[in-house]
């Protein structure tokens, strides 16, 4: 065997290499729980980062633990108390453990020779994740890539089942233009299915928000009344469950009985708040979430899982056979109905990883409450920081928080100048002192400050900190501009 393939499959220095690694993870996971001092976000520019590591490929020497370092050093700290940008969970470190034996492992999950024991699971955390939802055992579900393949796994489904025919086999009917209603702060992956399935522009029907950046419920009426006068085929209502740019969850049960009195498929996009209904304290924000025909929460987001693990969950089960009913003979049964088992037939991807694995690790090492504390205590952090805010003088809110995402901006009394470029300008100024990341939104066509509280161990310290931080550098902006 060439010498080579040898080396690169040696038990021995696999275990070497792997000792040095989780060690050096270690470290670095110690650091960020202590909160060491570190650019949580270290600056750098997208061309000056492809030049040093097309330099590092071409050069001769190469030390496997000192790329390690490397990577971690130039990467976004998810792990450090004061990250508080997008919504991306710090993983259990169990979970990113086990995520490495699936990887070693490779068990492709097209078809259940390719992955009998992680089919399994699978079908084991759907279930438990249904029962958690308030769901029967008629609902059944799979687990998939991501949010943005969830919902148009589920959309995909809404349209087999409720366009009146064929419509995988026989396409678009011309005189049959298809839409669903959404909330207009809905998260672009559900536009984005729209024009997927063809539909465009009009295929997605915008119900304004209320002052909360809800959905308004009293202008669905008149809404959909208008989009089927126009010649567009309602078949569905989406939800917010809850949006990504506020963090607040629509009227889900109130849109509930709208789309049970009309007719239409009800889909909830819970990709990063429907996790609440594993909590006593925030599952009253889900209610209704029960009664959606389907819905999609990331364990990525809200359940301590790598990125990207997503559960797709259908109230009548039967419908998860229906979302991709082509023929694929030499992988899957002739054309009838599928065996649950066999993967490929309900979702978009054909080979798949072992998703469901990590997932089932930490229930079993740490049951329930993990994720119910996990989830309480990062909504309990945005409460926390809502309350702050609201207690400074110049502080504002956009709206007022639901759970852990909160959207905010400080305007010195004494400021006359443009409110959104301010606030521009102090995020720039924050992702150059590095020392806390935080991102920026638009709400109501005026720019906030955002954070997503992800991290457990954020202390209120870490936010006064911010506070602090941001006070200082606005008042150097504005004695710049003086």
């Amino acid at each position: 065997m060439a010498q080579f393939l040898e080396h690169a499959f040696d038990p021995e220095e696999f275990r070497r290499e792997g000792h040095k690694l989780v060690d050096l993870l270690g470290d670095y996971l110690q650091r960020c729980r202590n909160a060491k001092p570190m650019q949580v976000l270290p600056p750098s520019e997208p061309d000056e980062l492809v030049d040093f590591w097309t330099n590092d490929l071409k050069s001769k020497e190469f030390n496997l633990q000192d790329f390690y370092n490397t990577l971690i050093d130039q990467s976004n700290h998810i792990h450090h108390p004061r990250y508080m940008g997008h919504q991306v969970v710090p993983p259990a470190p169990v979970s990113a453990l086990t995520e490495m034996l699936e990887a070693l492992l490779n068990n492709g999950m097209a078809i259940y020779e390719m992955g009998p024991a992680a089919t399994a699971i699978e079908r084991v955390v759907i279930r438990w994740l249904a029962r958690h939802v308030g769901l029967t055992e008629n609902a059944d579900g799979l687990l998939t890539s991501g949010g943005s393949a969830g919902n148009l796994t589920c959309l995909l489904a809404a349209r087999q089942t409720m366009c009146g025919y064929n419509i995988w086999e026989e396409g678009t009917q011309a005189d049959n233009s298809l839409a669903f209603l959404v909330s207009e702060e809905a998260h672009y992956s559900v536009s984005r299915a729209a024009h997927i399935m063809g539909w465009g522009d009009k295929g997605v029907v915008k119900v304004p928000v209320n002052s909360r950046m809800q959905l308004d419920t009293l202008k669905l009426k008149d809404t959909l009344e208008k989009a089927r006068a126009d010649g567009l085929n309602v078949i569905a209502l989406v939800g917010n469950a809850c949006s990504t740019s506020t963090g607040t969850y629509d009227p889900i049960n109130e849109m509930a009985d709208f789309a049970e009195a009309n007719g239409l498929w009800f889909h909830v996009d819970g990709a990063h708040g429907g996790a609440a209904v594993m909590t006593e304290k925030y599952n009253h924000l889900t209610k209704g979430i029960e009664r959606a025909d389907s819905l999609v929460i990331d364990f990525h987001k809200m359940m301590l899982t790598p990125a990207l693990t997503t559960a797709v969950l259908f109230k009548n089960g039967q419908h998860s056979f229906e979302t991709f009913a082509q023929k694929a003979e030499y992988l899957l049964r002739n054309n009838t109905i599928k065996p649950w088992y066999d993967g490929a037939g309900r979702s978009l991807e054909c080979t798949k990883k072992m998703l469901g694995v990590k997932v089932y690790t930490m229930i079993r090492l740490y049951g329930d409450q993990l994720f119910s504390d996990y989830i309480t205590t990062t909504y309990d952090l945005g409460q926390t920081l809502a309350g702050m805010i609201l207690g400074e003088k110049g502080f504002e809110l956009a709206v007022k928080p639901d759970g852990n995402i909160v959207c905010f901006r400080y305007r010195p009394e004494s400021y006359m100048g443009d409110i959104n470029q301010l606030t521009t300008s102090i995020r720039k100024n924050l992702l150059d002192d590095a020392s806390f990341y935080v991102v920026q939104t638009t709400v109501r066509n005026e720019v906030y400050l955002r954070v997503s509280l992800m991290n457990p161990f954020t202390t209120h310290d870490d936010l006064e900190t911010l506070i602090t931080l941001i006070k200082s550098i606005t008042h150097k902006i504005h004695a710049m501009t003086q």
